[in-house]
């Protein structure tokens, strides 16, 4: 049942300043107002000088971290803290969870669970450093928490961190092309941020409807300066300047080579897709005899549509590196999760291919008579974006 604000911050507060604390984080923002930061993180450090409260805050682009001293200069900086419209408060102590949400009519919403000491670390520092976005971050609040969201989310965060150098020099422009509810992108945002790297993201929905979705979504965490969106497809959505970063996931049959080939063009030094679907190459199988002697591997409907998704990613992967991309295929998320699980991840190099790798596409293609439709994308007369 929602209660008075005041009431439910004066427990917080207790719990901040509580020598069990862990770890308590706040962000989002109330209605109508914006804090001075989107995010603020609490936990308690042990220094030379003793024990401080750790208090880290972001304003959506580089954080800044200070220790306090127990007492009243702790109890003054969370004063602050508490005075901030923020839209989520999350606390872990080493006996307790609780979250706060503030209403859109300015009440609170108060959820307070037992710790989950199952599996545990000694420390309560330790609990969360399996995901690379905690789990327990209000993020999730906006875009859904459940355990098999929170898998994907850190699978994706994992590809993108072995992606990127460990320092990034300069602003990093991301697109995320094909973006739905655009909850990795939001996640993208909200992990990149945290490294402290100068991000600017813009994803691209063909649905208008989901580009305002995105857009209040954005407001309402308070990134809208740093995030946002429009409405258009993949192949024709205006995005200006060119991004660094593209990402394109989970988006359908050749709307994935559409974003392949936008990255190529824009020189892209990134690229993230994850395909789905894969009907181009297997209608073009199914029109034509396999090569000997490989006709017992199409003659089965399902083993031809396997295979072809196989073929396709091959092919792209291949094409890629012909304009100038180091590329790798990998897992993204556990096969036991979806079978939609492959990653194409690409580095541009501005490398030259080599006549044994144009050899390699070529023959390839040849054998099995078929045409790539990124291929078609490549070789046609189209502008850069």
């Amino acid at each position: 049942m929602p209660e008075p604000l005041d009431a439910a911050l004066t427990k917080v507060r207790e719990l901040l300043l509580d020598p069990n604390l862990t770890r308590a984080v706040a962000a989002g923002r109330r209605r109508g107002q914006r804090p001075s930061v989107v995010r603020a993180e609490l936990r308690p450090v042990v220094l030379k000088a003793g024990r401080r409260l750790q208090i880290s805050t972001s304003d959506g682009s580089r954080p800044y971290t200070r220790n306090v001293a127990p007492g009243t200069e702790a109890g003054a900086a969370v004063d602050a803290l508490l005075a901030e419209p923020f839209g989520n408060w999350h606390v872990e102590t080493a006996d307790a969870t609780l979250q706060l949400r503030v209403t859109k009519s300015g009440e609170a919403q108060l959820h307070r669970a037992a710790a989950d000491r199952a599996g545990a670390e000694p420390s309560g520092h330790d609990r969360t450093k399996d995901y690379l976005l905690d789990p327990g971050d209000p993020i999730f609040a906006e875009i859904g928490g459940s355990a098999a969201k929170r898998r994907q989310v850190d699978a994706f965060l994992r590809a993108l961190a072995a992606t990127l150098p460990d320092e990034l020099s300069g602003p990093l422009r991301v697109v995320d092309l094909g973006c739905g509810n655009a909850y990795l992108t939001f996640a993208a945002y909200r992990y990149l941020a945290q490294r402290g790297v100068d991000v600017e993201l813009v994803g691209v929905d063909v649905r208008e409807d989901q580009r305002r979705r995105n857009t209040e979504l954005a407001e309402r965490l308070g990134w809208a300066d740093r995030v946002s969106f429009v409405a258009g497809t993949i192949a024709d959505a205006v995005v200006e300047p060119a991004p660094d970063l593209v990402l394109a996931l989970h988006a359908c049959d050749t709307a994935t080579d559409e974003a392949l080939a936008r990255a190529v063009r824009w020189r892209s030094r990134w690229v993230l897709a994850a395909p789905c679907c894969h009907h181009d190459i297997a209608a073009q199988l199914r029109t034509r005899p396999a090569p000997p002697p490989y006709d017992l591997l199409t003659r089965q409907g399902i083993l031809r549509e396997r295979f072809a998704d196989v073929l396709t990613d091959a092919l792209r992967a291949g094409l890629l590196r012909l304009h100038g991309y180091r590329t790798e295929v990998v897992e993204f998320v556990d096969s036991r999760h979806t079978p939609r699980n492959l990653l194409i991840r690409a580095r541009r190099t501005d490398g030259t291919a080599t006549g044994q790798q144009r050899a390699e596409y070529r023959d390839l293609v040849d054998q099995w008579q078929v045409r790539p439709r990124l291929a078609r994308l490549l070789t046609e007369d189209a502008p850069g974006g």
